[in-house]
């Protein structure tokens, strides 16, 4: 069965309908196709669904990528015409409420015209709620594009979205709103969001409304986020099957005394509240369908197969929505959700030979899905979080008490406010207790276990390998070659990880160079600012660097927030009033990386990266003092990167130095042969030597 599934994808390749980049991203749709063959003809089904199972993923999978959202004639890029920036007015209604921009500063909200969608990038930002018809003018313009596969821009957010443009507003004034109309489910969600965090705060408070709402409607602060994440519970505030499923267990306990259609209408009231409330996000659609499904099955005296609802659940949300198969929440609750179908149960059993049943119960649950969303956390993040199940085991007992109290805050809110404060103190100090357990497991040791991203390929055959571990009756010889395969993709992953590399990231007028020597980094920034940190910490998590051996900055300006940059690395070098924080005679050195300035009075610096040099020209003077110490012997020189655009003569006087490579950041064309520039926003990668 691998084979034929690897086989099918090598001739998507072939028929070029498959991107190599999107394969990881679609292996769930593939695996899922697999299993359910698989576990077709273990129970004996005919050859012939078996067959239709077969061929109706890949088909599906294919028709998705093909309906991928794409522009229409009506949306408002077409107004662009080729422009890079356009002033337009645009009138449409408001499809969210503003949402803060972080380190950008102000906020931004899509606005759904009569042709397509664009974003609005407002500052100060204005009072503004969903659903209102507003006149907005300024600047429209094409989305950024990240300069780097690790550092997504605003172009690659917003597709997936379905956003092609954004309008960038000058003042408050450029915006005028047109009509109020009502949103009752909006202003519901709202009121019941602040209602839970006036009495909890907005930390409890905020962790009470994304158990209702969900994390996508409701934003926590970002020390809480990050909490979560390293603790391997961010699953536990985004709306899911989890929390669906301890609604209607509530609600149909209430009512399983009642004939079939009362509790049939009870069961559908719960399942379109909980639509409501959260929103139709992917994870949220797909419990729904499930729930729904399987409720039905159930209820008309059938047996419930678990695999074929969770099938056809994604069969329907996929003809409805394509663009959902590139959603990272719907890929990690898919994949979630196999696993906890096809392996919670044989792990549990085989567990309970060695430990006690409700040990073997809680921890199948944790560790099924956590196999299962591996091969994705890994594709898009590079990260690991080492203490997921164990984090899981020790919250689960708060987090069904936890989430039926906060539903009853938010329908209480809506119904009997007085009585909200009652509910609200012995839940309190359960989330209290939540939050507590959150930060202790993300302040472990390597809590967040940064493996570096892998190549898409190698997650594609990650998958395929570890999936006869995690099939119950797979053979001995189908788990061989799944060893097999893991143990090749372990060897490839870190073999690219520990060689010596350069990397020279260029966005906008600001330059990263990340220096790479047996699974070490050290880092050259020409920009201290904050986007170029936040940028470098991003870079560090997709190579799996824990940390920078060490990080020089040729700023001449002081950092903004010098915690960012000395949170990852224990040596950090500034420079000031425009000199090299570097002086002659010192050096910055750690195992293989090294860089040394060639003398006080100019910005050039020596760079090592295990036996191999490259000199590093951030401005014409640094070339120039460069050149005025004698051109160094053209073996022992494996490149030369220039921060600027040289001129015809200065080029000359590179290539007769006869330097392995030279980089240039920004736009330079007309290069010589063997020379690389980054482009606008753009990068250059490639080994050291």
């Amino acid at each position: 069965m691998p084979f034929l599934v690897v086989s099918l994808a090598l001739a998507g390749l072939a028929l070029g309908t498959v991107p190599l980049a999107a394969m990881s991203r679609l292996v769930i749709l593939f695996l899922l196709g697999a299993t359910g063959c698989w576990r077709a003809r273990q129970l004996g089904a005919r050859p012939l669904p078996t067959l239709a199972l077969l061929v109706i993923a890949p088909s599906l999978l294919l028709w998705s990528l093909w309906r991928q959202p794409q522009p229409g004639p009506g949306d408002p890029v077409q107004l662009l015409e080729g422009e890079s920036g356009r002033e337009q007015v645009l009138r449409g209604q408001l499809a969210s409420d503003p949402r803060p921009r972080g380190d950008a500063g102000g906020c931004s909200l899509p606005l759904r015209t009569a042709g397509g969608h664009t974003e609005l990038l407002l500052e100060p930002c204005p009072p503004l709620r969903q659903g209102w018809l507003v006149e907005a003018s300024g600047s429209l313009r094409r989305p950024v594009s990240g300069p780097h596969p690790l550092l997504s821009g605003p172009a690659e957010r917003l597709a997936r979205r379905g956003i092609w443009s954004q309008l960038r507003l000058g003042a408050a004034t450029d915006l005028r709103v047109l009509a109020r109309p009502a949103t009752p489910i909006a202003d519901l969600r709202r009121r019941m969001a602040a209602a839970l965090i006036q009495q909890g705060g907005e930390r409890k408070g905020g962790i009470l409304a994304a158990l209702v709402l969900g994390s996508a409607v409701v934003p926590l602060p970002a020390d809480v986020g990050a909490s979560f994440r390293a603790a391997g519970l961010s699953h536990a505030l985004a709306a899911s099957g989890f929390h669906l499923t301890v609604l209607l267990g509530a609600v149909m306990t209430l009512g399983r005394r009642l004939p079939r259609l009362p509790r049939c209408l009870l069961a559908l009231g719960a399942m379109l509240l909980f639509l409501l409330l959260a929103g139709p996000q992917p994870s949220v659609v797909r419990a729904v369908l499930m729930g729904g499904v399987a409720f039905a099955v159930l209820e008309s005296g059938g047996r419930s197969r678990p695999l074929g609802v969770l099938l056809l659940s994604v069969l329907l949300m996929l003809l409805v929505e394509p663009w959902w198969l590139q959603d990272v929440g719907f890929q990690l609750s898919v994949a979630a959700t196999a696993g906890l179908i096809l392996t919670a149960s044989p792990l549990e059993a085989a567990l309970t030979r060695c430990l006690p049943a409700w040990a073997a119960a809680g921890l199948a649950v944790p560790v099924a899905a956590s196999l299962w969303t591996l091969p994705l956390q890994l594709h898009h993040f590079g990260i690991v979080p080492l203490y997921a199940v164990p984090a899981n085991l020790v919250v689960a007992p708060l987090l069904t008490p936890l989430t039926l109290g906060a539903m009853a805050m938010a329908l209480t809110a809506v119904l009997l406010p007085p009585l909200l404060p009652l509910l609200a103190w012995p839940l309190l100090p359960l989330c209290s207790l939540l939050l507590a357990i959150t930060r202790g497991f993300a302040a472990l040791p390597m809590a967040q276990w940064q493996l570096g991203r892998p190549l898409p390929a190698l997650v594609l055959l990650f998958g395929l390998s570890l999936l006869p571990w995690l099939l119950p009756g797979a053979g001995a010889w189908p788990r061989r070659l799944g060893a097999a395969g893991l143990a090749l993709v372990l060897t490839v992953h870190l073999a690219l990880l520990g060689g010596d590399a350069l990397l020279l990231v260029h966005r906008w007028s600001g330059d990263l160079l990340v220096a790479r020597h047996r699974g070490r980094g050290a880092l050259v920034s020409g920009r201290a600012d904050d986007f170029s940190c936040a940028d470098a910490r991003k870079l560090a998590s997709g190579l799996g660097l824990e940390r920078y051996d060490w990080i020089t900055l040729l700023d001449p300006v002081a950092p903004t927030d010098p915690a960012c940059w000395s949170g990852q690395t224990s040596l950090l070098v500034s420079s000031h009033d425009g000199q090299s924080g570097l002086q002659p005679g010192q050096r910055l050195e750690s195992p293989g990386l090294s860089l040394a300035p060639l003398s006080g009075d100019s910005q050039a610096l020596h760079l090592g990266i295990g036996r191999h040099r490259w000199w590093l020209l951030p401005d014409p003077q640094s070339l120039e003092a460069w050149s005025d110490r004698g051109q160094p012997n053209a073996e022992s020189l494996a490149g030369v990167w220039l921060g600027f655009r040289p001129s015809p003569r200065q080029q000359q006087l590179l290539s007769a130095s006869g330097p392995g490579q030279v980089w240039l950041s920004g736009e330079a064309p007309g290069l010589p042969r063997g020379w690389s520039a980054s482009g606008t926003s753009g990068s250059l990668e490639g080994a050291a030597g």
